[in-house]
C-alpha cells in the first residue's frame, strides 16, 4: 500500500514539474517577445520596483537567472539586492549635521557681496560678514566664489557686467531702436520705420521720426534732433544704446560723441542688451498696432501718438513697481467725486480713470 502511495506521489509531482517547466518556457518566450518590443532607451525603474526583483532574483541565484533571460542583467538584480541590504544598516539619515559646513545662506550672502562689489577681496568680504555676525574663514570664502565661478577682486575689479553698468548710469543713458510697421497704402503695403529713443531711468519714450525711405540724411537730421540743446530729447543722455543696424552710420555716431552723447554698440544677435527698447516694440506692437490697419503715414502717426501719450500717462509698468511714468498726486486717493473712464482709439485702449478726467462735485 505504501509503494503504491510512493508511486502515486512520484507520478503526480512528475506531472507538476513538467507542468511548471511548460509554464517557465512559455513565460520565457513571453518575455523574450517583450523585450523585442522595448524602446532602446532605458527602462525608468521605481525604487520600488527594483526592490520587488532583487528579492526575488537573490532567491533564484545568478545561474538560474541566467536561463530565465530577465530584462535586466543577473548582475544589476544581484546588485539592486546587496544595495537594499546596505539601505538596511545606513545610518547616514539619523546622523546630525555637520556644523562645519557652511550654510547654504551665507554662501549666497558671500556671492551676493562679490557680484555687487568687484573690487572687493577676500579679506574686505570676510569682514563684511564679520560684521554681520559671521565668522567665515578666508579660505572657505575663497572656495565659495571658485565654486560659483566668480574670479578674484583683482580679475573681478577690472570688469564691469552689462547690469552694473546700467544701475550705475541709470539716469544718463536711453536706449534706440527701429520699429518696422506696414501701412495699407493705394499702391500696396509700404513698409514704415520708425526710430524712437527710450530713457531707461524714467521709461520715457521720445519718437524722433518717421519714414518709409530711410537715408544718412533723415538719420543725421534725426540726430541733430535729439541732441539739440535747448529741446533734444538726450541733451542730458550721455550714452545712447544702439543694435549694429547699418542706419547708425559712422557719420551718425561721429554726431553724436561731437553733441557729447557716446553710442554703445552691441554685439550682434544681442537685443536682450537693449531690452527696454525690445520691451517697448513689443508693448506697442501687441497693445495697438497690432490690432489696426494703418492707411497711411497720418494715420499711422495718429496711432503712435495716441499709444505713446497712452504709455506716458496711463499704462502702469511693472519696472516701475507698477506705477504711472507721469504718477498721480498724492492727494489722489483723498478726492471723492464722479468719475469718467477715458477711451483712445475709438476704444482699442481702455484706461483706468485718474485726476485728469474726474469730475468733482462738491
Amino acid at each position: 500500500m505504501n509503494l503504491y502511495f510512493h508511486l502515486l506521489l512520484v507520478t503526480l509531482g512528475g506531472f507538476i514539474n513538467k507542468h511548471q517547466q511548460f509554464v517557465i518556457e512559455y513565460l520565457q518566450a513571453e518575455n523574450k517577445t517583450l523585450r523585442e518590443h522595448l524602446p532602446s532607451k532605458k527602462i525608468p525603474w521605481t525604487d520600488a520596483q527594483r526592490r520587488r526583483l532583487a528579492e526575488k532574483a537573490k532567491v533564484l541565484g545568478r545561474t538560474s537567472l541566467k536561463e530565465l533571460g530577465p530584462i535586466v542583467t543577473p548582475d544589476t538584480l544581484l546588485r539592486w539586492y546587496r544595495n537594499l541590504v546596505a539601505g538596511k544598516y545606513d545610518s547616514s539619515q539619523n546622523r546630525k549635521p555637520n556644523s562645519s559646513k557652511t550654510k547654504h545662506s551665507i554662501k549666497e550672502l558671500i556671492v551676493e557681496m562679490a557680484t555687487s562689489n568687484p573690487s572687493w577681496g577676500y579679506t574686505r568680504i570676510r569682514g563684511a560678514l564679520y560684521n554681520l555676525g559671521h565668522d567665515i574663514a578666508r579660505n572657505t570664502i575663497k572656495r565659495t566664489l571658485a565654486d560659483n565661478g566668480i574670479e578674484p577682486a583683482p580679475e573681478r575689479g577690472r570688469k564691469i557686467s552689462w547690469a552694473t553698468f546700467l544701475q550705475s548710469h541709470m539716469g544718463a543713458i536711453a536706449g534706440g531702436d527701429f520699429l518696422s510697421v506696414e501701412v495699407l497704402s493705394p499702391y500696396g503695403l509700404v513698409r514704415y520705420f520708425v526710430f524712437f529713443v527710450v530713457d531707461i531711468a524714467s521709461r520715457r519714450v521720445h519718437i524722433a521720426g518717421i519714414t518709409n525711405q530711410l537715408s544718412e540724411a533723415w538719420m543725421m537730421q534725426v540726430a541733430r534732433n535729439l541732441t539739440d540743446c535747448d529741446e533734444g530729447f538726450l541733451r542730458k543722455t550721455r550714452y545712447l544704446i544702439l543694435d549694429r543696424d547699418p542706419n547708425y552710420s559712422t557719420k551718425f555716431r561721429r554726431l553724436l560723441r561731437d553733441s557729447g552723447l557716446r553710442p554703445l554698440r552691441l554685439p550682434p544677435r544681442s537685443p536682450n542688451l537693449n531690452a527696454y527698447a525690445e520691451r517697448f516694440v513689443r508693448s506697442i506692437k501687441s497693445e495697438c498696432l497690432s490690432r489696426v490697419i494703418p492707411l497711411n503715414e497720418r494715420h499711422l502717426r495718429h496711432l503712435v501718438s495716441e499709444y505713446v501719450e497712452h504709455y506716458h500717462l496711463e499704462r502702469n509698468h511693472q519696472g516701475l513697481d507698477n506705477r504711472l511714468i507721469r504718477d498721480l498726486p498724492a492727494n489722489t486717493n483723498q478726492r471723492e467725486g464722479r468719475v469718467r473712464r477715458r477711451v483712445r482709439l475709438g476704444g482699442l485702449l481702455r484706461t483706468r480713470p485718474h485726476i485728469t478726467e474726474m469730475i468733482i462735485y462738491p
